[in-house]
């Protein structure tokens, strides 16, 4: 990286248990067995207050992870495709991901990756431990955002949802890409029992995290923990739109 060319600063707000902003500028190289050539930042973690880990990857030409990724009884992973193309297997069945492609894998699914091509590919990676209904498993899910069509958010013509994963109660996540035109918010400053992390897709924005304006852009990672107050403007030229999870159709254990 060499010597730095200004003042050291960052646009990184990190509050432990409550939310984070990451900016890909901070980010260092995390080694993590499994992966070969490969590039990959530890994001949001349970050392952040976050009950899942959330992963920004760029394989390089070969990059892979022929050991596997996930796949013990209680954790279930999604790989998210940014840019590039990959093959992602589980369970004997393969993928071919282009960008927006993605892959679910349920708990007990160990999830293989592999980089296509001479360039790099940028991926959004994510395990969580499963929270099991008696009778219920989900299953495999694959697709590619891009063949989704949106739907209006909470009838709201300017701001579309898509939902990556179903509805099913089966599953305790699920993953969505939200797209804002540009001037477009949401409908009110929300405050809930779910956590989120979210990596932005496009765009740039006023995100509302704990009652705190913070400006958001392309390539930022945020990890909203539960009850802290949330929100966004889009501004600029184009949507700002963002890929995340959240925590749904389970009760909260005591």
């Amino acid at each position: 990286m060499g010597y730095p060319k200004d003042l050291l600063a960052s646009r990184s707000i990190i509050k432990h248990g409550k939310y984070a902003l990451i900016a890909p500028e901070g980010l260092v190289n995390n080694v993590i067995p499994g992966f070969e050539n490969c590039i990959i930042s530890i994001l949001g973690s349970p050392k952040l207050g976050a009950s899942f880990v959330d992963y920004i990857v760029t394989m390089n030409k070969g990059g892979k992870n022929s050991e596997g990724f996930g796949g013990q009884a209680d954790v279930e992973t999604f790989v998210y495709v940014i840019e590039g193309a990959i093959k992602a297997s589980t369970d004997g069945q393969e993928f071919l991901l282009e960008e927006s492609g993605y892959l679910y894998c349920p708990p007990g699914s160990k999830l293989y990756l592999e980089n296509l091509g001479d360039t790099d590919s940028k991926l959004f990676l994510y395990k969580q431990k499963n929270r099991p209904l008696e009778g219920r498993k989900p299953w495999i899910v694959s697709n590619h955002a891009n063949k989704i069509e949106y739907q209006i958010y909470d009838g709201m013509h300017n701001v579309n949802l898509k939902n990556l994963l179903p509805t099913d109660i089966d599953f305790d996540m699920n993953f969505h890409i939200l797209s804002f035109d540009p001037a477009a918010s949401h409908p009110f400053i929300e405050t809930h029992v779910q956590e989120h992390g979210a990596y932005l897709l496009s765009g740039e924005g006023m995100y509302n995290l704990d009652n705190n304006w913070v400006p958001v852009k392309k390539g930022d990672y945020i990890f909203m923990g539960p009850y802290v107050h949330q929100a966004a403007y889009a501004i600029g030229r184009e949507n700002l739109t963002y890929v995340y999870s959240k925590d749904c159709n389970r009760d909260v254990e005591l």
